[in-house]
């Protein structure tokens, strides 16, 4: 059962955060790329949006920025919706050990909201719904976390 998305009053004024967000199922990643950004800027940071084709295409993006040690947290944000084959899963299980490599190697927050579901009706809720948003709570957990960080 998906929780409503509390609203937290972390403040990140001097943070910037980068987000990589994929054009494919552009309706439900522009959505969640849309709560990001607004969160973040509410919060005060600074913020670098890249583009990428696909999901797969996230984690080349997100180490070429992670390397850069500019940013406080990187945001990746993406939908793999299942089909008849198992092309889904093989793209989501490459994205998601990607990711986690990145942020171990590169000691940068990899916030993971490259979401692998089973239907338009999961995206809907997902990514659509305002009290349930992705990419609020991506942001939520982006903006924590670069607190975390600069706290060690």
């Amino acid at each position: 059962m998906l929780k409503p998305v509390k609203t937290k009053a972390t403040r990140a004024a001097g943070k910037t955060f980068a987000i990589v967000a994929s054009k494919y199922n552009a309706r439900y990643v522009d959505a969640m790329l849309r709560a990001a950004k607004a969160e973040i800027l509410h919060g005060g940071g600074n913020l670098k949006i890249v583009r990428v084709p696909g999901a797969y295409e996230i984690p080349v993006v997100a180490t070429k920025l992670a390397r850069t040690k500019t940013f406080s947290a990187i945001i990746c944000l993406g939908v793999i919706l299942r089909g008849a084959t198992t092309h889904a899963q093989h793209i989501g299980e490459a994205v998601s050990d990607a990711l986690v490599q990145i942020q171990i190697q590169h000691e940068v927050p990899v916030i993971h909201e490259v979401l692998l579901l089973e239907n338009e009706q999961q995206a809907k809720e997902r990514c659509l719904d305002k009290k349930h948003n992705r990419g609020t709570e991506a942001a939520q957990t982006a903006l924590e976390m670069a607190r975390v960080m600069a706290s060690l």
